[in-house]
């Protein structure tokens, strides 16, 4: 299967705001978590068989640090047009099914996908108290077919240091995941993101 990484986003970079709805049409937005120590910015998908193996355990981190101080957000940047199972519909069965605590936005115009550097699924960025870029890399060494374990012990292994106002102490794997589905000449012509 076609695999796209993420983009090289300098860290230290400051999370870009946004404002988006939920299936129900809720809006949230960065200042609705502006309380807690740690943010984690997830672009997943629906569909993509990099989502489905971990998402479980997405679901499973975000409910083992709520009570630490660290929020999640989901965002789904995938043209609908031409990808239905990523309709806001279907973003409200995932949560229903896999039982997520967090929000799960829907990014139709892609803006976002495009202000944060997003280009894959999962795409994780995880922000300090400062909303500073911390982490951005894989959530494991778990792939499609390659029969590791899904445990999250890169993002987890992050989301400790950074909940401790602790340098992270490791090399940053970058996230690797199907690609965004760009709605047709809406694609990123480039790249680039500064502190």
């Amino acid at each position: 299967m076609p695999k796209t990484p993420s983009n090289d986003v300098e860290l230290g970079t400051l999370a870009p705001d946004f404002r988006l709805p939920d299936a129900s049409g809720a809006q949230f937005a960065l200042a609705d978590v502006a309380d807690s120590h740690a943010v984690l910015i997830a672009f997943i998908s629906n569909r993509c068989p990099f989502v489905v193996l971990i998402r479980e355990q997405l679901a499973q981190f975000a409910r083992d640090y709520a009570d630490r101080g660290l929020a999640v957000i989901a965002i789904n940047s995938n043209d609908d047009a031409a990808h239905p199972e990523e309709s806001v519909e279907r973003i409200a069965q995932e949560v229903s099914e896999q039982g997520y605590i967090f929000p799960y936005l829907k990014d139709a115009s892609q803006d976002v996908a495009k202000a944060f550097g997003a280009a894959c699924t999962p795409d994780l960025f995880l922000y300090d108290q400062d909303r500073r870029l911390a982490y951005h890399g894989q959530f494991d060494d778990a792939r499609p077919g390659n029969g590791k374990p899904v445990t999250g012990a890169d993002l987890r292994r992050a989301a400790d240091l950074v909940l401790a106002g602790a340098a992270l102490d490791f090399q940053q794997t970058p996230s690797i995941g199907c690609n965004i589905k760009w709605t047709p000449g809406n694609e990123p012509s480039s790249f680039s993101t500064a502190a």
